[in-house]
C-alpha cells in the first residue's frame, strides 16, 4: 500500500505527496497531459520535440543540468501518445533545487531560435536513425495508420512525417507551450525523505505564482469500429521476415482492461506463453513471439508481434497465430493457466513500486487516470478477473475482423561487390 497525500493550488496544479523516510533520496515528477494525440495532423511530433526543448534553457536558468548535476541530481523525461513526463530525483536535502527548476520551465521557456533549431536537428536525426535506417524501424509507422483511421493514435510519437518537424516555426512552439505547458494542465508528485508540510511550503513558494493559463478540453474524434481485417505486406532489407498483429482493445480505464491485458499475457508473455510453446518451441515457425498491450487512456491495441524463421511462409505462420487466438475464443482458459499470469501480472505491479520513482510515476499517472488511489487496487482488480471474462473479452478483441496485420517480408539485398584490382 503506498500512502499518499493530496492538494491542489489555486492556479490548478494538482499535487501528490509521498513520504518515504527510509531513502535519502527525493524524487520530482511533474506530469503534462499531452502527448502526440493532442497533435494536429498536419503538424505532428510537436509533443515529443518538446520533450526536448524543456531541456534547453528557462526563463531564469539558462542551462537545465547544470544546477542539478552540482546538487547531485540526475534527470530525465519521455513522451507517449497520451502524455510528457518529467522527472529528477537528487538527495533529499538539496530538494529546493529541484522545485526551482521545475517551476522555472513551466513559467517560461527560453524560446530562441538557436535553441529550436538545435533540437530540431535532434530530433530528425532520432527520426532517421530509429524510424527510417533501422531494420524493422519503421514498423509503427506503417501499422498505426493501419490500425486507425481516425484518431490521432495513428501516428507515431516521433510524428507522422520528418518534415513537420524539419518545418516547425516559432510560432507554432510558442502556441503549443501556452496550450499544453500550465499548472492547470499538471500534476506533480513530490516522493522521498520530505514531509507534506515541507512539500507544500516549497511547491506553495515556487509554482504558486505560476498563472493557471487556460484549461485545455480535449476533443478528439473516436475511432470507429473496425468491421473488417486489415492487411498490408511491405518488404525491406531485414534479417528475417515478421508479422505483426493489432487487435482493438479497450481503454485503460474500462473494466476489462486487465482481462485483455492477462489474454496477452497468456498469449505471448514470457517462454511458457501459448504463442511461444507452440509456435517456436513447437511447430518452430517463429524465431521469437510476443504479446503486449499499449495501455493507452483511450481505446488502445492488443499487439502480436514475431519473427519468423526463415523459409516459414509468412501466410502459414499467420495462420497459426490465428488458430491458437482461436483456441482462447472457443474455451474457457484452464484456472492454473490464469492464476499463472495473474500471479506474473502482481509480482510485476509489486516490483514497479519498489523504485521510489517508479512509485511517483505511477502515483501521477493514476491521477490523471481519475484518481491516485488506483495505484493500490491494481492487484485486485487482476486477481478479480475470472475464465469467463477472458473468453467473453477474446471473443470481442480477437476476431478477425477487429485485426489488422503487417505482413514484413525480408528482401535481402544483394551487397556490391568490390571491383578486384
Amino acid at each position: 500500500m503506498i500512502q499518499f497525500k493530496e492538494f491542489t493550488l489555486d492556479n490548478g496544479l494538482q499535487v501528490i505527496v509521498h513520504e518515504d523516510n527510509a531513502t535519502p533520496m527525493a524524487v520530482l515528477n511533474v506530469l503534462y497531459n499531452v502527448g502526440s494525440r493532442d497533435e494536429e495532423e498536419s503538424r505532428t511530433g510537436f509533443a515529443h520535440l518538446f520533450e526536448h526543448l524543456m531541456f534547453s534553457g528557462s526563463k531564469n536558468i539558462p542551462v537545465y543540468d547544470e544546477p542539478l548535476q552540482r546538487v547531485g541530481g540526475e534527470n530525465n523525461a519521455f513522451t507517449s501518445p497520451d502524455i510528457t513526463n518529467y522527472y529528477l530525483s537528487l538527495p533529499a536535502q538539496n530538494i529546493e533545487t529541484g522545485f526551482w527548476l521545475e517551476s522555472d520551465r513551466m513559467l517560461e521557456l527560453a524560446f530562441s531560435e538557436n535553441g529550436l533549431e538545435v533540437q530540431r536537428k535532434v530530433v530528425v536525426e532520432e527520426f532517421k536513425q530509429n524510424y527510417l535506417n533501422q531494420p524493422y524501424g519503421d514498423v509503427w509507422l506503417k501499422l498505426r495508420p493501419l490500425a486507425y483511421e481516425q484518431h490521432p493514435y495513428k501516428w507515431a510519437t516521433i510524428g507522422k512525417e520528418i518534415s513537420h518537424i524539419e518545418n516547425a516555426k516559432m510560432e507554432d512552439v510558442r502556441a503549443f507551450f501556452n496550450k499544453h505547458y500550465s499548472p492547470s494542465n499538471a500534476i506533480l508528485v513530490v516522493a522521498g525523505n520530505i514531509t507534506f508540510e515541507r512539500a507544500k511550503e516549497l511547491t506553495e513558494k515556487w509554482f504558486g505564482p505560476i498563472p493557471a493559463g487556460e484549461k485545455y478540453e480535449r476533443s478528439i474524434p473516436a475511432e470507429p469500429e473496425q468491421k473488417g481485417p486489415r492487411v498490408l505486406e511491405t518488404s525491406a532489407d531485414v534479417p528475417l521476415a515478421a508479422i505483426y498483429k493489432a487487435y482493438h482493445m479497450p481503454s485503460r480505464t474500462h473494466k476489462d482492461y486487465y482481462a485483455v491485458d492477462l489474454i496477452s499475457d497468456i498469449l505471448g508473455r514470457g517462454k511458457s506463453s501459448r504463442l511461444y510453446e507452440r509456435l517456436v518451441k513447437g511447430k518452430k515457425l517463429f524465431n521469437s513471439i510476443s504479446a503486449s498491450v499499449s495501455g493507452s487512456i483511450e481505446p488502445g491495441l492488443l499487439i502480436i508481434q514475431g519473427k519468423l524463421h526463415e523459409g516459414v511462409d509468412l501466410h502459414e505462420a499467420n495462420a497459426a497465430i490465428e488458430a491458437i487466438n482461436q483456441e482462447l475464443m472457443d474455451n474457457l482458459v484452464d484456472e492454473q493457466e490464469l492464476d499463472k499470469v495473474k500471479n506474473q501480472a502482481e509480482a510485476t505491479i509489486v516490483f514497479s513500486e519498489i523504485e521510489l520513482l517508479n512509485r511517483a510515476m505511477n502515483l501521477a499517472y493514476s491521477k490523471l487516470l481519475g484518481d491516485a488511489n488506483l495505484i493500490n487496487l491494481e492487484g485486485e482488480k487482476v486477481q478479480a478477473v475470472t475464465p469467463e471474462d477472458i473468453q467473453r473479452c477474446a471473443r470481442k478483441v480477437l476476431s478477425s475482423n477487429n485485426c489488422s496485420t503487417l505482413l514484413y517480408r525480408a528482401e535481402k539485398k544483394e551487397k556490391a561487390v568490390a571491383p578486384v584490382e
